[in-house]
């Protein structure tokens, strides 16, 4: 998902389409100044669904989200997970969200993985701030993650990636990033029991989310733990073996089947953008969207976006 999110930044277009497995469309979005929507699963129908996988907008605003949504949104018998059309899944307009009595979490320890930036813990906490000023509740969350469900995916992803490669003609297999090929290299040297152990990790995830969201509407944190790192890199930590290190504050939402969404929320001193994520309660997408729009409305206006 490296294309969408630049060209959205940059005016290709006022609706992109991503896809989020880990948090291939928030992070990008982050670390472009956008908008990314990862919907409720199954809110958008995808080919070859399976858990985590979910397809959605990458827009400039909140309400061209929506619009993006609007047109996306509906069943399809090609993918068993998608949800039937309900009143409202077909809303194009967000409608505005009161903030006095939200009950919001503040995470800005993600558990695993790469330590927060300062930069980027002050903006977000900065936006938080001015929701508690508009008369929303902000109360500070323990990590959701562990390292044991993180590497748990890594066990199971390596496997599950190592027969995708496996099924690629001999000429597309050369071109997956030489990074990508070391990762899965060592699918063959776990057990059957490893595996499943690590498989059995999407579902404590997804426990654990939903179990933090029995006392909040939303729960607000940094998209990343860190701004945009060189693009000619597989993963910020350098490490073939070490790639989920970047995603403990995406992954969880997907695991779980709840909406979030990226929003832009600041600047770092190089001038990178800082993405703010969103994740509300299964099928409140457009209240994530109202939410976003809400916060953009309170933060000093952003930089001007690139012109041809």
């Amino acid at each position: 998902m490296r294309v969408p999110p630049p060209r959205a930044a940059a005016g290709y277009g006022p609706i992109h389409i991503g896809t989020d497995i880990g948090g291939s469309i928030r992070l990008p979005a982050g670390w472009c100044g956008i908008v990314g929507l990862k919907p409720t699963h199954g809110r958008i129908a995808v080919g070859n669904p399976y858990p985590g996988r979910a397809i959605g907008p990458l827009t400039r605003t909140p309400a061209d989200a929506a619009l993006a949504l609007a047109v996306m949104t509906g069943p399809d018998r090609r993918d068993q997970t998608s949800l039937p059309d309900v009143p409202g899944n077909a809303e194009s307009a967000l409608a505005p969200i009161s903030l006095k009595n939200l009950k919001i979490a503040l995470l800005l320890d993600g558990g695993p993985g790469l330590l927060v930036d300062p930069e980027v813990a002050a903006a977000v906490s900065a936006a938080a701030k001015l929701l508690e000023e508009a008369g929303a509740t902000i109360v500070p969350l323990a990590p959701i993650l562990t390292r044991e469900m993180l590497d748990g995916l890594d066990t199971f992803w390596r496997v599950r990636s190592a027969v995708d490669l496996r099924a690629l003609p001999e000429d597309r297999r050369a071109k997956v990033l030489p990074e990508i090929r070391e990762w899965v290299s060592k699918a063959a040297d776990y057990t059957p029991f490893e595996v499943l152990q690590g498989y059995s990790q999407i579902q404590a995830i997804a426990t654990a989310v939903d179990t933090a969201f029995a006392d909040y509407d939303f729960i607000i944190s940094p998209v990343a733990p860190i701004t945009a790192f060189p693009a000619d890199l597989a993963y910020p930590s350098r490490d073939p073996n070490k790639p989920f290190e970047h995603i403990a504050f995406t992954i969880p939402y997907n695991m779980s089947a709840h909406p979030a969404a990226s929003v832009n929320c600041g600047y770092s001193t190089t001038g990178l953008p800082i993405g703010l994520q969103i994740a509300a309660p299964r099928f409140r997408d457009h209240a994530t969207l109202s939410l976003a729009a809400a916060l953009t409305s309170l933060l000093p206006a952003a930089r001007a976006w690139p012109t041809p």
